[in-house]
C-alpha cells in the first residue's frame, strides 16, 4: 500500500476537541440530521443539482428580494433573524418580489449531469408568508445554457400546491434523461431549496476508455444506495469530485458502543474489473478507521432493496488493510482477481470517516 502525504501506514492519533454542530455539511462537521420522513428514492439516488457537478441556475424572471443561485446551495437553508439587505429580509433561498399583474415566474437550472430525475425535494424551509403557492416543473435537452425558444420542454410534475416552511418529496415516474429543468411558482414567492434526485446518465461509447476509469465516480454513474449509518456524513459524499474540503465533506458514522463495524453499499457507474482502489482519509486524524475492506459482486436480478442482507456475502475485493489519518491510501497488488462487478461494499472497522473512494477499471464490454 502507498500512502500520499509522506507517512507511514502505521496508526496515528492526535486529541482533537469537538466541534460545535452547524448546518453546512460542506463546510463544518455536523451531525447529519436526516428526515426520517423523507421517502426511499432521497437515499438511493444523488441530488443532480449540486453545484460541485456543475449544476447552475441560467436564468430566472426575478429574484429581486434572494438570488435564484441559493436555491442550489448544498447546505440545509437557515434564517438569521435581523438579517436585512438593500431590498428587504435576507432569505436564503430563491424569492421573487410580490406580482402585481398576470403571469408567474420560473427559473430555468441547467444540470452538470444529465439523468433520469426520480423524485424532488421542494423545500420551503423558512418562507412562511413569502412562499410560494404552488409550483410545476417542466424539463428539456439542450446544449445550450439557456435552451432556445424552441426546446421542447416537458411537463413531469404537474401544477402541485406548496406548503410554507415545509419539505414537499415529490416521485417523478419518467425514464428519460434530461439537461435542464424549469421550475414555475405560480405566481411569486419563494422556495429554499431545490433538490433534484436522479441517476446520471453516461455515454460510455463517448468515453475515452483506454486506460483506468473510476467506475464509481459519481460523474460516472456511481451512487450510493444503502448504508448502516450516516451520523456526520453521508456516503454519497465519497463520489464526489477532488478531494474532501474538510471533515464534513466525507462519510462519517458516529463512534460504535457495541460489537461489528460500519458498511456502506455503492452502485458502479458501469459493470467493469476493479484493478486499483484509493480510499482518502483527508482531514480524518482522531476519527479516521482503525482498517477497511471491500467486498463486491455482479448482482442483475432481485431489487437494490434486497443487496443488503446479500452482501455479507459477496467476494473480498480488497481484504482487510490498515489505515492512517489525512492520507491517500493507494492499493493494486492486494486488489483480489473477482472478476466482473456491479456492487460494492465498503467496510469500515469498527468505525469512523472516510473522505473518498475511488475503484479504477474499464468498463466491460
Amino acid at each position: 500500500m502507498k500512502l500520499r502525504n509522506g507517512a507511514s501506514p502505521s496508526r496515528h492519533f492526535r486529541a482533537c476537541p469537538g466541534n460545535p454542530p452547524i448546518r453546512s455539511p460542506l463546510h463544518e462537521r455536523t451531525t447529519m440530521t436526516l428526515d426520517t420522513n423523507a421517502p426511499a428514492f432521497t437515499k438511493r439516488y444523488i441530488d443532480l443539482a449540486q453545484p460541485r457537478l456543475g449544476t447552475k441556475a441560467t436564468f430566472v424572471t426575478d429574484d429581486f428580494f434572494a438570488e435564484v443561485s441559493r436555491m442550489l446551495n448544498p447546505e440545509p437553508a437557515v434564517f438569521i433573524d435581523g438579517k436585512y439587505d438593500e431590498n428587504g429580509k435576507w432569505m436564503d433561498g430563491w424569492e421573487s418580489r410580490r406580482k402585481r399583474g398576470e403571469g408567474y415566474d420560473y427559473a430555468i437550472v441547467k444540470l452538470g449531469l444529465a439523468g433520469v430525475i426520480k423524485g424532488f425535494d421542494i423545500d420551503t424551509s423558512h418562507f412562511t408568508g413569502n412562499y410560494a403557492p404552488a409550483c410545476s416543473i417542466d424539463a428539456c435537452i439542450s446544449d445550450a445554457d439557456v435552451p432556445a425558444e424552441a426546446a421542447k420542454w416537458v411537463e413531469i410534475l404537474p401544477a402541485t400546491n406548496l406548503s410554507g416552511d415545509t419539505h414537499h418529496y415529490l416521485e417523478i415516474a419518467d425514464d428519460a434523461a434530461y439537461t435542464h429543468l424549469r421550475l414555475n411558482i405560480y405566481p411569486d414567492g419563494g422556495v429554499a431549496r431545490l433538490r433534484v434526485y436522479g441517476v446520471p446518465q453516461v455515454d460510455w461509447s463517448a468515453k475515452e476508455t483506454g486506460g483506468l476509469v473510476d467506475l464509481a465516480a459519481t460523474v460516472n454513474g456511481g451512487r450510493a444506495i444503502a448504508c448502516n449509518d450516516a451520523h456526520f456524513g453521508v456516503p454519497d459524499n465519497l463520489l464526489a469530485p477532488g478531494r474532501g474540503v474538510n471533515m464534513g465533506d466525507g462519510w462519517e458514522t458516529r463512534r460504535r458502543r457495541e460489537p461489528g463495524h460500519d458498511w456502506c453499499i455503492i452502485a458502479l457507474g458501469a459493470p467493469g474489473e476493479i484493478e486499483k482502489i484509493e480510499i482518502d482519509t483527508a482531514h480524518f486524524k482522531g476519527n479516521f478507521p482503525d482498517e477497511c475492506s471491500i467486498q463486491a459482486a455482479f448482482v442483475d436480478w432481485g431489487t437494490e432493496d434486497a443487496l443488503t442482507s446479500q452482501s455479507i456475502y459477496w467476494k473480498t475485493l480488497l481484504p482487510k488493510q490498515k489505515m492512517s489519518m489525512d492520507a491517500i491510501h493507494e492499493y493494486s497488488d492486494q486488489v483480489q482477481k473477482i472478476g466482473k462487478v456491479n456492487y460494492v461494499r465498503l467496510n469500515i472497522h469498527p468505525d469512523g470517516g472516510v473522505s473518498r473512494l475511488r475503484l479504477f477499471g474499464k468498463p466491460a464490454k
